[in-house]
C-alpha cells in the first residue's frame, strides 16, 4: 500500500513515525507542500494511493476519480471543508478527522487578541520602541460585550475564558448549545444582526459551509459598532475580505485580528498588511506542542483503522 502525506504540520516530523508504516509494508509518498495542494497538484500524485494524511488540500471530484485505490482521507486536524464529502461518499472514501483538536490553543489565541486590542498593547509598545511616550486609553474586558458566532467547542471555550474577566456574552448558532452551559455563563442566544449591533468583540467560531461563506459581508459590517473588533481564527472565506478591507478603511469598525484568510498565504500586496489596526498570523492559532502530538498520533490511528479493515 501507498500513503500520501500532505499535511504541513506532519511533514517535518514524518520520519519519527516511519517505523509504524514500515512495519506494515506501507510506502510513504512525501511531496513538498507549502500550505496546501490544489486540485492540479494532487492529480499527478494520487493514481496509486491507498490513503492520505492530508491538511487543507483540495480533494475534489476530479481528484477522487483519479484515485481508484483511495480508501481513506485522514485529516490532520478538525476542519474538513476542503474535502468534497459527497464525492467521497460516492467513491467509498472514508473521511476521518480529530474532533476538538485545538480548542485550547485557539481559544487562548482569541483571548490574546482581545486583550491586545482592549489594552492597546501593540500601539503603545510600538510607540515606546520609537521613543514616543504617549498614554493611550484602554478598556477593561469587563466593560466589553463578547459576541460569538458559532458556539461550538472553541466558541464555548472563549466564553468560559471571557467570563473570568467579567464579560457579558451573546451567542449566535443555528444549533443551540446545552442549556446548562448557557445558564452557567449567562449567555444570551440572539440573531446575528442583534449580536453585531451590540458587541465590542465579534468572534468567528463557525465552520465553513455554503451557509457561512461570506457570512460577514458589507451589510454585516455596517451593523457593527465603530469601536468593535472582529476576530477570525476559523476559516478565511467566512469573511468577505474585500468587505472587511472597506469597513476598516472607512472606519466602520475599529480593527481585526486574523489568523485565516481567503487566500493563503496572504498575498504580499494585500491592503491588510499596511493596516496598523489589523493583527495577523499565518494560520497558526492551533500552535501547541501537546495538541500537535496528540493529533499526529490520532491522524495515523484513523488512517490505519480504515486501511487495516477497522472502523477508524
Amino acid at each position: 500500500m501507498k500513503v500520501l502525506v500532505t499535511a504541513p504540520y506532519m511533514l517535518p516530523v514524518i520520519d519519527r513515525f516511519r517505523y509504524i508504516f514500515d512495519e506494515r509494508g506501507i510506502e510513504l509518498v512525501v511531496p513538498h507542500v507549502e500550505e496546501r495542494l490544489e486540485e492540479a497538484e494532487l492529480l499527478p500524485l494520487v493514481s496509486d494511493i491507498d490513503g492520505v494524511i492530508c491538511g487543507d488540500d483540495r480533494f475534489t471530484e476530479n481528484v477522487l476519480q483519479a484515485a481508484p485505490k483511495l480508501k481513506v482521507l485522514s485529516k490532520w486536524g478538525t476542519g474538513i471543508d476542503s474535502i468534497d464529502q459527497e464525492a467521497c461518499k460516492r467513491h467509498n472514501v472514508a473521511v476521518c478527522n480529530t474532533v476538538n483538536a485545538f480548542t485550547e490553543p485557539v481559544s487562548d489565541s482569541i483571548l490574546g487578541y482581545m486583550l491586545s486590542f482592549a489594552r492597546n498593547v501593540l500601539p503603545m509598545n510600538s510607540a515606546m520602541h520609537n521613543g514616543i511616550w504617549k498614554k493611550l486609553p484602554g478598556r477593561a474586558l469587563r466593560e466589553c460585550t463578547l459576541g460569538v458566532i458559532g458556539v461550538g467547542n472553541i466558541g464555548r471555550a472563549v466564553i468560559r475564558r471571557a467570563s473570568a474577566f467579567g464579560m457579558n456574552a451573546l451567542g449566535n448558532d443555528p444549533v443551540l448549545p446545552p442549556d446548562d452551559f448557557l445558564q452557567a455563563y449567562s449567555v444570551q442566544m440572539v440573531s446575528k444582526d442583534e449580536l453585531l449591533r451590540n458587541v465590542d468583540f465579534v468572534i468567528i467560531g463557525c465552520t465553513l459551509n455554503p451557509t457561512s461563506y461570506h457570512l460577514m459581508d458589507d451589510a454585516a459590517f455596517v451593523l457593527m459598532k465603530p469601536g468593535a473588533v472582529i476576530i477570525n481564527t476559523a476559516r478565511g472565506p467566512i469573511i468577505d475580505e474585500q468587505a472587511l478591507i472597506r469597513a476598516l478603511q472607512g472606519g466602520k469598525i475599529a480593527g481585526a485580528a486574523l489568523d485565516v484568510f481567503e487566500e493563503e498565504p496572504l498575498p504580499v500586496d494585500s491592503p491588510l498588511r499596511e493596516m496598523s489596526n489589523v493583527l495577523m498570523a499565518p494560520h497558526n492559532s492551533n500552535s501547541s506542542a501537546e495538541a500537535w502530538e496528540r493529533v499526529h498520533h490520532n491522524t495515523i490511528r484513523n488512517l490505519l483503522g480504515i486501511l487495516e479493515g477497522g472502523n477508524g
